[in-house]
């Protein structure tokens, strides 16, 4: 049986969440976190001067974006002599997304005639997406009928050999859906269908095939050549003759109440059809993204499907259902394919750009303007450029920002590595416009994590819990005032409000460090200002982490 993927698990994880007591570990605070520098002190700027030379040859891009800050044009010009150099060993190597990451990172930090020296925009971008499959692909005429689709999909079949269990052996295998992008046999379907097989902590037997749609009985080698986790994504390559390659579309092309169809083998019936509509395109499973929630019907099996409009152009990836909720599927959308395939192609696992941050669309009554910083990581890009808290982005990469949600799209068409411009409104204000420059690191597996071990508890709990506490006693720093609350966080949803007061108890998390429980005793105004005690419980990964 396929195994639901990791998102689908974290979103209802909160329903139990109380029995992960018993696996828990209790940590210690951090004791002291990073602090932004004056670089106009000479001992400053010059230790910092050195950094930059020593990540020059590891890592010219963060030199270079770290010098800028340094605001020393000298040796902003001898690391962006340095990115060029990589630029053209890169370029020459035929490596794509290297160079890709340079060229533009040159481009943004002002030195574009550098960039030009090695190769004018048009031709990287041209040489950046050569051969990249779905994208450079001829689009093919529409069949005649719906039914007339299936022939480019196929079966995933992953052999994982012989398991034991109880004494007895049992054949263990893993079935799923794809569907061919390329003529020639490139597939995708969903990273969670071919997870053992890239999985490191996975060790034994595993070789992947395809089962054509019209000849189910034959089992095709494939091989997997990237998979994005995240997104639940995996691009496979096979030699086979490929019947019909489909044509990705465009979120623009679909609305709630479209009809779409899914194609897939559920529960290894292949050649299967089903039809339904679009419910809801703004579903929160993703960490860095919404997915599309349709009512066709979805089992085990169809997972990597394409979820296809009445042109027969792919909208969406199928993956399986929830079980014991019928009719609650999903579409991963078809953007994120298109984000991903120059990186799946290249091979590997796709990673996801970090700038240290947490917040929320920032709206004025119900118009959205931007993204509202509300709590920064020391040490982060965002710190490191003096963005703070309060701080509302109203563009990234030269594109306007009006969302989270923007944001985010902008985001994945970055990878790690990067440097990116930011547009933002200091404190929120229209009068205090400012820019800067960010580098994106790789985003961590659970961000809340990371923020806990690199701030103080009363900080880092604004993006964990939605509250920034103040340390109300000097013999007891366990004891705290509640200084803000954000609306909407679990904070405010467990009764907590300004001014109110509070001991930390055990602090917990999971073995996997996903979730966090932390024991709270308070008088909370909402409550009459009665002793209680009160455990809150938080995921530590969602999409208001960026």
């Amino acid at each position: 049986m396929i195994r639901l993927i990791d998102c689908l698990r974290a979103f209802f994880a909160f329903v139990a969440l109380s029995v992960f007591l018993c696996a828990c570990v209790s940590e210690k605070l951090p004791s002291r976190v990073e602090e932004n520098l004056d670089y106009t002190q000479k001992d400053v700027h010059d230790a910092e001067a050195k950094r930059v030379y020593e990540l020059l040859q590891k890592n010219p891009v963060e030199a270079l974006w770290r010098s800028l800050i340094l605001a020393d044009k000298e040796i902003s010009d001898e690391c962006a002599g340095y990115a060029r150099d990589a630029l053209a060993s890169h370029v020459e190597q035929k490596d794509y997304v290297e160079s890709w990451i340079i060229y533009n990172s040159l481009v943004t930090a002002g030195y574009e005639s550098l960039a030009a020296n090695v190769m004018d925009k048009a031709s990287m971008r041209a040489f950046y997406f050569d051969g990249v499959p779905g994208i450079t692909e001829k689009a093919q005429p529409r069949l005649e009928k719906i039914s007339d689709y299936i022939q480019g999909t196929v079966t995933v079949w992953v052999d994982l050999g012989i398991k034991v269990q109880n004494g007895m052996g049992y054949a263990a295998r893993v079935i799923g859906s794809g569907f061919f992008i390329d003529s020639r046999g490139y597939i995708v379907t969903n990273h969670h269908v071919i997870e053992e097989l890239v999985n490191p902590k996975s060790s034994g037997y595993g070789k992947v095939f395809i089962k054509m749609a019209e000849n189910s009985d034959e089992r095709i080698p494939a091989r997997v050549v990237g998979y994005d986790s995240v997104h639940d994504l995996a691009l496979l390559k096979t030699e086979a003759k490929v019947p019909y390659v489909f044509n990705l579309g465009s979120k623009s092309q679909l609305n709630v109440g479209s009809v779409i169809y899914a194609i897939g083998s559920p529960l290894g019936l292949e050649r299967t059809l089903t039809s339904g509509v679009v419910s809801a395109s703004d579903r929160k499973l993703f960490t860095t993204g919404s997915v599309v929630q349709i009512d066709a019907a979805v089992n085990s099996g169809n997972s990597g499907g394409p979820c296809i409009d009445k042109n027969g152009v792919v909208q969406g990836v199928v993956f399986a259902g929830i079980a014991s909720y019928q009719g609650l599927n999903f579409a991963i959308p078809i953007e994120y394919l298109k984000q991903d395939l120059p990186i799946l192609y290249r091979g590997g696992e796709r990673k996801f750009p970090w700038i240290g941050a947490y917040g929320r669309t920032a709206k004025a009554g119900r118009v959205s303007y931007g993204l509202e910083v509300q709590y920064v990581k020391p040490g982060s890009a965002m710190a490191r450029a003096g963005m703070k808290a309060g701080d509302v982005v109203v563009r990234l990469d030269g594109k306007k920002v009006g969302t989270l949600e923007e944001a985010q799209d902008i985001l994945r068409d970055h990878v790690p590595g990067s440097i990116i411009a930011c547009e933002y409104l200091e404190g929120g204000s229209y009068e205090a416009k400012k820019e800067c420059l960010l580098f994106l690191t790789e985003r961590p597996k659970n961000p809340g994590y990371d923020i806990y071990q690199g701030d103080m508890v009363k900080n880092s709990f604004v993006a964990i819990f939605g509250m920034e506490l103040a340390s109300s006693s000097v013999e007891n720093s366990k004891t705290y005032v509640v200084k803000r609350v954000i609306p909407g966080s679990a904070a405010d949803e467990n009764g907590f409000s300004e001014n109110d007061p509070l001991t930390i108890g055990r602090i917990q998390f999971n073995d996997d460090k996903s979730a966090i429980m932390v024991a709270f005793s308070t008088k909370n105004r909402r409550n009459g200002y009665l002793d209680i005690n009160i455990a809150m419980q938080a995921m530590l990964d969602s999409p208001y982490y960026f």
